[in-house]
């Protein structure tokens, strides 16, 4: 049988506590992401049986220009005239 001395009890019980608190801050985001996904899975089975389609977008991100996008476009479009 090996016998520990106290600094390898000290530091077997501060990685234990150090785990024990990652686990802890882990864990409700682990559980949210799950509840996610059978909720997703429920409403997607509901469309189903309905014979509701959904669409499916190419990407998650959105379509709409960004506040850059419009300044361009609208300094593009101005006509320069040279006096």
């Amino acid at each position: 049988m090996v016998s520990m001395n106290g600094n390898q009890i000290e530091a077997l019980i501060g990685m234990l506590l150090t785990f024990g608190l990652l686990v802890l801050m882990i864990l409700p985001s682990a559980i949210g992401t799950v509840h996610d996904w059978r909720t997703d899975r429920r409403i997607r089975q509901a469309q189903e049986a309905r014979g509701e389609r959904t669409a499916q977008k190419s990407s998650s991100r959105s379509t709409v220009p960004s506040t850059a996008t419009w300044y361009a476009d609208a300094r593009r479009s101005k006509k320069f005239v040279s006096s």
